[in-house]
C-alpha cells in the first residue's frame, strides 16, 4: 500500500500558523470526544457486561465492543491520515503540458510562458496565482489560511488542521464515513441507558459514570446528525467529480466538463482497486495509472473539448 502525497512534517501547523492555536484545540477536541465515549462504552457498561454476564447478553456485548473497536481505529487511522498528509501543491516551476481549452491534442510550447506575468498575461487561458506568484494546474486554489496553493481544493477543516485537497480528500471522506457509523453505532448502544435516566427506577453507577454515560449519548448523536449532513454534500461532490470550491463556482454552468460518469468520478478520488475503497491509501498500480489522484492532470469530457 502506498500513501498518497508527501507525509507532512510532524509540526501540522507549518502551513496554517493563523490557526495554529484554534487547530491544538480541534485536535483535543476530537481526542477528549474519543475519550468521553471509550469511557462511557467499554469501561463503563458493555465491558463489565460482557465480562460478568453470561449466554446472549454476554455475547452481544462481546459483539458490540469489537465492532466499536474496529470501527475507532479506522476513524483514528483516517483522521490521523488527513491531518499528517499533505494536500498536494504546486510543484516548484510548474508548466501545464497541454493547454485544456484548445484540448490535449494541442500541446502548449514554452514560448507562451515567455513574460507572463499577471494580470496583464498575454495567455489568458494560462492560470496564475498573483499572491504565490506562480502557474497554477487546473482545479486548483488558493488557500489563505495555508498561503499556498493547493492541488484541486475542497476546503480549509479546522477539525484536521489542514487543507483537504487531491490528495488527501480520499481520506477525509473515509473520516466522515467511519465517524458516522461510529457515532450512530455509539447513540444506538447507549440510548436505553439514556432513556433510564427519564425512568423511575434506580440506575446502577456512580454520580460521575452516569454523567459520562449521559454526555457521551448526546455528543454522539450530535456528530452522527451533523456528520450525516456533511458526508451526504460530499457523496454529491463525488458523484459529480466537483468540490465544494467548485460546485460554487460553476451555479450558472449548466455543464461541468470533469463529470464522465459516476464511476469514473468515484475512481478518480478512490481508486480502481475495490480492496483499498474503504481504507486510507492507493496502490501503486493505481497511482501509476490514475495520474489525476496526484493532482496536477483530470480528464474531461471529449465532447466539452471538442466544443
Amino acid at each position: 500500500m502506498h500513501r498518497s502525497g508527501t507525509t507532512m512534517a510532524w509540526n501540522v501547523f507549518k502551513f496554517c500558523t493563523a490557526l495554529r492555536g484554534l487547530g491544538s484545540i480541534m485536535i483535543l477536541l476530537v481526542l477528549g470526544v474519543v475519550g468521553v465515549t471509550y469511557y462511557a462504552v467499554v469501561l463503563t457498561n458493555y465491558g463489565p457486561a460482557a465480562l460478568s454476564q453470561v449466554g446472549l447478553d454476554s455475547l452481544a456485548a462481546l459483539t458490540i465492543l469489537i465492532l466499536f473497536h474496529f470501527l475507532l481505529a479506522m476513524l483514528l487511522w483516517s483522521y490521523f491520515s488527513v491531518v499528517f498528509t499533505d494536500p498536494g501543491v504546486v510543484p516548484p516551476n510548474w508548466r501545464p503540458s497541454t493547454d485544456e481549452e484548445r484540448g490535449e491534442s494541442d500541446p502548449l510550447n514554452s514560448l507562451e510562458f515567455v513574460g507572463l506575468q499577471p494580470p496583464d498575461s498575454s495567455n489568458p487561458r494560462v492560470r496564475f496565482c498573483r499572491k504565490c506568484n506562480q502557474l497554477k494546474p487546473s482545479r486548483c486554489h488558493h488557500c489563505s489560511v495555508c498561503g499556498r496553493c493547493v492541488l484541486k481544493m475542497d476546503h480549509h477543516c479546522v477539525w484536521v488542521v489542514n487543507c483537504v485537497g487531491a490528495l488527501n480528500y480520499k481520506y477525509f471522506l473515509l473520516f466522515l464515513f467511519y465517524t458516522f457509523l461510529e457515532t450512530t453505532l455509539v447513540t444506538l448502544v447507549l440510548m436505553p441507558h439514556f432513556i433510564a435516566f427519564f425512568s423511575d427506577e434506580e440506575i446502577p453507577g456512580t454520580p460521575g459514570t452516569l454523567a459520562t454515560t449521559f454526555l457521551a449519548f448526546v455528543l454522539n448523536l450530535a456528530f452522527a446528525l451533523s456528520v450525516m449532513g456533511f458526508l451526504i454534500m460530499h457523496i454529491s461532490l463525488v458523484a459529480g467529480n466537483t468540490t465544494t470550491i467548485e460546485a460554487y463556482e460553476k451555479k450558472t454552468t449548466t455543464k461541468w466538463r470533469y463529470d464522465l460518469g459516476k464511476k469514473k468520478n468515484f475512481e478518480q478520488v478512490f481508486g480502481m482497486d475495490k480492496r483499498y475503497w474503504l481504507i486510507p491509501g492507493y496502490t501503486e498500480e493505481d497511482l501509476r495509472r490514475m495520474p489525476e489522484l496526484q493532482g496536477l492532470e483530470y480528464p474531461s469530457k471529449p465532447d466539452f473539448d471538442s466544443q
